[in-house]
């Protein structure tokens, strides 16, 4: 049975992915520019928040669909509805693309006018029966030619924003964006929302699944993995940025000046569940526990922190005999 037009339909699945990256400033954006350029719509504002850190997230746009359903099995599904996809910016450097859908379980064996899609975003629905663990692991394999591409929908929304006329496309650091694919089983109200996997492939994709109550929607299930995909590009970034200085077998300049972009622009960004929808923030329990998330950055903080020190007590011994 499917929803009457105009009514939301009870969903079973939701899917997204998002991309993360440094932006291409080689200035931090401070709260106005970060609104100015998370402006998609005219007609709602750009969400900014300077506690407990500055963070803004656009207005969510929607893009039609109309296309087969990424299908592990080969199953030919089509799917017709919108897509909602939204941007975010972390403390004026780290920016973030999402785009995201829910699917009901079963849809109409017509296709509706678009009206009656748009007037429920971010929903998309299949052609009579949904195979919904077809369609999940479709999602985070990535999708094929003719099927719907979440990636490149985040993708898109991401170039369009580093072309933006407030930035001078000068980083001052390297980086490697990454992306992570998720999708949420819907679960009974009575259940309580887990995480149920999460993975790291090459290329720097990641994938997670997790459980999701009725009654959240999915819009706090981006936010999560959002959340989640960030702290996942710091650690990268700053393990690779880490592994590039060859800590411990160079000494002098060049050390810091590898390890000092890394002081000023990332160490202060840690900051787990501070936006994040309060019913999904025990998911970071899990992350915490295995593999250890903030063990890890911690660790890697001290060893920064620990080399710069030595280096600044080296640098004045090391002027005094150049002196002698």
């Amino acid at each position: 049975m499917t929803a009457a037009p105009g009514h939301p339909a009870r969903t079973v699945l939701a899917c997204g992915e998002v991309r993360t990256c440094l932006l291409p400033s080689h200035q931090a954006l401070d709260t106005r520019a970060a609104a100015q350029l998370l402006r998609l719509r005219a007609d709602e504002p750009v969400r900014v928040s300077e506690r407990p850190s500055m963070y803004a997230r656009s207005p969510e746009i929607l893009t039609g669909v109309d296309c087969r359903l990424p299908a592990s099995n080969g199953s030919k599904v089509r799917g017709v509805g919108t897509v909602a996809a939204r941007a975010a910016l972390t403390e004026g450097r780290v920016l973030q693309a999402t785009a995201y859908f829910s699917l009901p379980a079963t849809g109409p064996d017509v296709r509706r006018p678009w009206g009656q899609y748009l007037v429920r975003p971010g929903l998309v629905e299949p052609f009579g029966k949904l195979p919904q663990h077809a369609t999940a692991e479709g999602v985070l394999r990535g999708a094929r030619r003719g099927e719907l591409d979440l990636g490149m929908i985040a993708e898109g929304l991401l170039a369009g924003l580093r072309r933006h006329a407030l930035l001078d496309r000068r980083v001052p650091f390297k980086s490697s964006p990454t992306r992570l694919r998720w999708i949420a089983r819907r679960e009974s109200d009575g259940e309580r929302a887990s995480l149920v996997n999460f993975t790291v492939a090459e290329g720097g994709l990641r994938t997670m699944e997790i459980r999701l109550p009725e009654h959240i929607p999915a819009a706090s299930a981006a936010g999560i993995c959002e959340d989640l995909a960030l702290h996942d590009w710091l650690l990268t970034t700053v393990q690779h940025m880490l592994d590039n200085s060859r800590l411990g077998t160079t000494d002098g300049p060049s050390v810091v000046d590898t390890l000092h972009p890394v002081v000023v622009h990332l160490l202060h960004l840690w900051m787990p569940r501070a936006h994040v929808d309060p019913a999904l923030g025990h998911l970071w329990d899990v992350l915490e526990e295995k593999p250890g998330f903030s063990r890890q950055w911690e660790n890697l903080s001290r060893r920064i922190r620990d080399r710069l020190a030595l280096q600044a007590v080296a640098t004045p011994h090391q002027a005094l005999s150049d002196v002698r």
